[in-house]
């Protein structure tokens, strides 16, 4: 039975980063007992709700199953807490698009070989890139000094070169994603933190 002595789950939300998603939310205060949670999911064709694999978890958390990975759908979610006979309302999430609702984070840099006018960067993307994923690097990079002026670079490749640079001087660069999917909307990801490297002496 739905109990009005059983409050609801607050503060529910979807925290989603790098395509992996997950709801989660702040637990059910009682005073004895263990508060248990059901989440549930449907897409935006569908009226009929289906489990993600969290029936009944102590956990305040419940990651989506690979199933819920497609990024395109729009997804629903609903959420209720349950104690031995007592279940709360339903709360429900507004609707969620991966593809959309997604935090990328910074690329990873592998490796940066130094040479006395440039520097050759070898990077690897922050997710699995899915085929056709027309994903851009977005290179800043200045001469660290007190009044450095950033110039940028825009490159689809994963190893590319930051040209024309001095020799024997500390350059420092910074990196985001960028990813351009199918409704032509933009994913700008995460600056990763500056990287300083000194080119060589020719």
């Amino acid at each position: 039975e739905t109990s009005p002595h059983l409050p609801a789950p607050t503060n529910v939300e979807i925290y989603s980063y790098n395509f992996q998603s997950l709801l989660r939310w702040s637990p059910v205060p009682v005073e004895n007992g263990t508060v248990l949670y059901t989440a549930q999911y449907r897409t935006g064709f569908y009226n009929e709700w289906s489990g993600m694999g969290c029936g009944q978890t102590p956990q305040t958390q419940c990651a989506f199953p690979p199933e819920m990975s497609r990024r395109r759908w729009t997804i629903l979610l609903r959420l209720r807490a349950e104690l031995g006979p007592l279940s709360s309302p339903w709360v429900h999430t507004p609707p969620f698009v991966v593809d959309r609702n997604t935090t990328l984070g910074p690329p990873k840099v592998n490796s940066v070989s130094v040479r006395p006018d440039s520097l050759l960067i070898s990077l690897s993307p922050p997710f699995t890139p899915e085929p056709g994923d027309p994903l851009q690097y977005l290179v800043s990079y200045w001469e660290n000094s007190t009044s450095p002026t950033v110039k940028k670079l825009n490159q689809s490749k994963t190893l590319f070169q930051i040209e024309n640079l001095k020799e024997s001087t500390l350059y420092c660069f910074s990196v985001q994603v960028q990813l351009k999917i199918y409704s032509g909307h933009l994913l700008q990801g995460e600056q990763s933190a500056p990287v300083c490297h000194r080119t060589a002496l020719s």
